[in-house]
């Protein structure tokens, strides 16, 4: 038996860089973009991680390395114990059934040529799970647990809502009963009222399965809601790893402290009181980034060191922070 203090995945120093290349017909590498770079973070059993962050700071792009969606430029992922960096063909593929992910759009992540009973039913062919005619039964099953109207199984993609559409998504991930599910912000692309039914079936399945998440979002108050512990990422950069509660009453890196000053609070007197912090100038791009602590650029409490030293990643009594002004 498996208890949350159980490190379920444990990532290493994961860089993910995508080349730049110049010239027509010799192509020459002239850079790379940054997306991730060098994450250190471990994700218990059973417990949901939430991964914060602005777009484009690589948030996407972790759960897809860690899955080998993207296969890492460096770093090591360590999965029940085994290193999935250097796993290849046969090996990888079996260990994917533990692995799985619910992707950000609903309408672009299902093949629009297939019924739900071929798209939910897939992973079982390909992972030659049940007999052929043991699947369908288990498709039905599914589409159940996760709220659908099993006779659906005919119908195509296009028949559904936005949501239906999502819960197809998850039922998807759950076919090969994994035990851990990156949840690409599975929720940015319904409506609001959508929204919460899909975090709900979400915090259900995780109990009645032993689900662990990766829940990928840019909605902090989502993220309070259903995570157990939050990163936060700024330019392919954890800056920040705490409990929620502790994060958001005392966030310690500046980034963080200004992503929850834009959190509204439904407190009137509260919020009137409450001083906001607007962040200056643009994102650096993540292809050139600032020499030293990445966040510099944008930090209105910046000292020189931050410029000439990159912030070491430490542990601050249970909570970990990359910053020279929390060091001191």
């Amino acid at each position: 038996m498996t208890t949350k203090n159980d490190v379920l995945l444990e990532v290493k120093d994961l860089r993910m860089y995508f080349p730049i290349t110049q010239g027509l017909l010799v192509q020459r590498h002239v850079g790379d973009i940054k997306a991730v770079d060098g994450l250190n973070f471990d994700v218990h059993c059973g417990e949901t991680l939430g991964l914060v962050g602005e777009s484009g700071c690589g948030k996407s792009t972790t759960g897809r390395a860690i899955l080998q969606l993207h296969r890492p430029t460096a770093g090591d992922v360590y999965f029940q114990g085994q290193n999935l960096v250097t796993m290849k063909g046969e090996a990888l593929r079996r260990m994917r059934r533990e692995m799985q992910m619910i992707f950000q759009d609903p309408y672009a992540s299902l093949n629009p040529r297939m019924t739900v009973g071929g798209i939910v039913g897939e992973p079982l062919e390909v992972h030659n799970i049940l007999p052929p005619r043991e699947r369908r039964e288990r498709v039905q099953e599914l589409l159940k647990i996760v709220g659908l109207n099993p006779y659906f199984i005919n119908r195509y993609p296009h028949e559904f809502s936005g949501g239906q559409r999502q819960r197809i998504g998850v039922a998807r991930a759950l076919a090969v009963q994994p035990e851990f599910v990156v949840c690409d912000e599975p929720i940015s692309a319904l409506d609001v009222s959508i929204q919460a039914q899909i975090i709900n079936l979400l915090e259900d399945l995780q109990e009645q399965f032993g689900l662990t998440y990766l829940f990928i979002a840019h909605d902090l108050s989502v993220v309070r809601h259903i995570s157990d512990r939050i990163a936060v990422m700024y330019l392919g950069k954890i800056v920040e790893l705490a409990d929620r509660n502790a994060l958001y009453e005392n966030p310690l890196h500046p980034y963080t402290q200004a992503l929850l000053s834009a959190v509204p609070i439904p407190d009137p007197e509260v919020e009137a009181r409450r001083r906001r912090i607007i962040l200056e100038g643009d994102v650096p791009s993540p292809a050139n980034p600032p020499s030293g602590c990445h966040f510099r650029t944008r930090c209105a409490h910046a000292k020189p060191i931050c410029a000439e030293v990159e912030p070491e990643w430490r542990d601050h009594g249970g909570r970990w922070v990359a910053c020279h002004l929390v060091n001191d």
